[in-house]
């Protein structure tokens, strides 16, 4: 029988130490790499997006803001610096401010009918149809078709003498609506020309979102005696805020830089009076595209451009808070 004997502590020993294997550089190349690889991988993949951005989105409204402080002419090109005095000057007309409330005004009307007819129509779209993929297609129907054919075509509908709805006014014995003469009337024909482009767009998003609302939720409602209402209010709408959110976003954004529908409303194209003869229809697009192209003023168009990002930016952000607000009073904060 053998024994072995530990040797003492301080002590060289005859056996070998054994060798740390050194990575070999091909391998701490690979290792490197892949580190690299991770951490840089991400930033790679969405920098084409914020390049373009930068290109196209945020250089564009830095150089409008460098315009909107100069003196800027379309064929004179930069002029002297003038700082803010195209922008008092733009506030200071009527012509301005009464863009402003046709805008607001169209606005209110487009939104709010259009947010709740893409509600219904996401709704219905959820429940089990039969052929629920021809229904959804044709609900996007309208936003494929060219803004400009959906203006002139509704233009001809709400005509004063000819027009389709007058006609069938009429024929029920109600009196006829001077449309591109009032206001509120040729409001609410520009209204409908947008809500019919934009509502089946809307709703698709809001069915997105709709089915992405697990389905035990429904469930366990109906077990407790929720109705098919209840569910909605409870469930449906608290789960759909961030859809409703982005939803009520990008519809704020659009209908307050509507330009093609207002445009072609009334035949009035070329020379014509833009915006209707007294300013009736004309939105802060209009003004901003009279401005700058028919009075040869840059220098003010761009300041136009400016106080309308500065009223998207108001606008959305109360109708985020009254969104927000909304789908939290029915369910748990998420």
């Amino acid at each position: 029988m053998t024994t072995t004997h530990d040797p003492a502590p301080g002590l060289r020993t005859d056996a070998p130490a054994p060798e740390r294997r050194r990575p070999q550089r091909g391998s701490r190349r690979r290792v490197t790499a892949a580190g690299l690889d991770l951490r840089v991988s991400p930033y790679l993949y969405i920098a084409p997006f914020f390049i373009l951005f930068l290109l196209f989105g945020l250089a564009p409204m830095f150089y409008t803001g460098w315009v909107a402080l100069h003196d800027w002419h379309t064929i004179g090109g930069q002029g002297d610096f003038v700082g803010l005095d195209n922008f008092t000057a733009v506030l200071g007309q009527d012509v301005f401010w009464k863009s402003v409330f046709n805008t607001l005004s169209i606005f209110v009307f487009t939104a709010v009918p259009q947010l709740i007819a893409a509600m219904f129509i996401a709704a219905v779209l959820d429940a089990n149809l039969r052929a629920g993929t021809f229904w959804r297609m044709a609900v996007l129907l309208p936003y494929v078709a060219a803004p400009v054919a959906v203006a002139i075509i509704f233009s001809n509908l709400f005509g004063d003498q000819f027009g389709l709805i007058n006609n069938l006014l009429a024929t029920v014995g109600l009196p006829e609506v001077q449309w591109t003469g009032s206001s509120t009337a040729s409001h609410v024909a520009i209204s409908t020309m947008v809500s019919f482009r934009w509502t089946g767009y809307n709703a698709l998003i809001l069915l997105a979102g709709m089915q992405a609302i697990p389905r035990d939720l429904y469930e366990a409602a109906s077990i407790d005696g929720a109705t098919r209402v209840r569910r909605f209010f409870s469930v449906t709408i608290p789960m759909l805020r961030p859809t409703l959110i982005f939803v009520i976003i990008t519809t704020t954004i659009g209908n307050l830089q509507i330009f093609d529908e207002p445009r072609m409303f009334g035949g009035a194209g070329g020379n014509g009076p833009v915006g209707g003869a007294d300013g009736q229809w004309k939105t802060i697009t209009l003004y901003l595209w009279e401005v700058g192209w028919r009075h040869a003023n840059l220098g003010r168009s761009a300041a136009i451009a400016w106080l309308l990002l500065l009223l998207i930016v108001l606008i959305g952000l109360i109708n985020f808070l009254i969104a927000r607000k909304i789908a939290s009073e029915n369910g748990a904060k998420r």
